[in-house]
């Protein structure tokens, strides 16, 4: 259910249209045309003091419950308050300071970073249904004020752990056999190369039909009750990666958001576009599980051969990624 908002705005003064203007745009209520602004239903009482000064100043406003007919006039409204643009623009600042704290003093960075938290907090005021994106973004504010810490606070203990994961030894893990669920997706695929090039060389894949019956003694990732699986807000190859000291790897890094993009939603990146089309094209040429891993591969290679300053670029517009809209698994 929703509040629908109906406005019809005084010819003068112009200062009240555009004050009405200004509190419709800090509502972050959506437009369903001119004159008409929603709202979840929940969220009803922002519209009232609205309506009052518009009617105060000669206008009419009304405020209604609005419920769609059906799923897809439903899926329509929601896509309205679709966030994931804004958070991408919120995560090329917090990525411009972090990249900038060689270069400015501790009391500009922590201005800025204030700055960036603040934001973060207007945004989600108005992220009135929020998602993966919400999640992410907040681990990457986490992370950017442990980048400040190290880089101003140098005697203060870090962790080794990353968000808890704990660390292990590589070359405790080599020649094994790792399991995950067949036909391979974005995830599996990526996790599948990050352990064949920086893990296990020499690893064997085993493809299971039905995760709950995999072999004994196999390293399993990406499925309920694996060894290596979703930790939070990190995918399994985030969780691989910081689990063998990987994550510190900007290329590794940029891929993994490409892949959680592609894998949960939340914040989009330049990459996932294209790594989706190229993925879902291997995924129909390949039938054997062994062929599309060392084919998709070759495209993780690429992607990590790519230098950093050719990464980036405008991200793709949000789409809602999510296992099910991109390849059924």
């Amino acid at each position: 259910m929703w509040a629908l908002l109906l406005v019809t705005l005084p010819t003068r003064p112009n200062a009240v249209r555009l004050r009405v203007w200004r509190a419709l745009k800090a509502l972050g209520c959506a437009a369903l045309r001119d004159g008409a602004y929603v709202l979840p239903a929940a969220h009803a009482a922002l519209f009232e003091p609205l309506a009052a000064q518009v009617r105060a100043h000669g206008g009419q406003a009304s405020v209604f419950d609005l419920a769609p007919r059906d799923a897809l006039r439903q899926a329509e409204v929601e896509a309205l308050f679709d966030r994931s643009e804004s958070y991408a623009q919120w995560r090329a600042d917090a990525r411009l300071l972090e990249d900038q704290l060689a270069t400015v003093d501790e009391t500009e960075a922590r201005r800025r970073w204030r700055g960036i938290a603040e934001a973060l907090q207007a945004l989600q005021r108005i992220d009135y249904l929020p998602g993966a994106a919400a999640e992410q973004a907040r681990a990457e504010l986490e992370s950017l004020r442990g980048a400040l810490d190290q880089c101003f606070s140098r005697g203060e203990p870090v962790a080794r752990a990353a968000r808890g994961i704990t660390r292990l030894d590589a070359r405790k893990f080599q020649r094994r056999r790792w399991a995950t669920r067949a036909r391979p997706w974005v995830d599996r695929l990526a996790c599948a190369w990050l352990i064949r090039r920086f893990i296990d060389a020499q690893a064997r894949f085993v493809w299971l039909a039905d995760p709950a019956h995999a072999p004994r003694g196999v390293l399993g990732f990406d499925y309920d009750g694996a060894r290596f699986t979703h930790v939070g807000a990190l995918i399994s190859f985030e969780v691989l990666a910081a689990s063998f000291a990987l994550d510190a790897d900007a290329r590794l890094a940029r891929i993994g958001q490409a892949v959680r993009y592609l894998d949960v939603g939340g914040i989009p990146v330049a990459e996932a576009a294209g790594l989706e089309a190229v993925l879902g094209g291997l995924r129909e040429l390949h039938a054997d599980d062994d062929r599309l891993c060392e084919a998709a591969a070759a495209v993780f290679d690429a992607l990590y051969a790519t230098p950093p300053a050719q990464q980036g670029g405008p991200a793709p517009t949000p789409s809602r990624h999510t296992k099910a809209q991109a390849i059924p698994t």
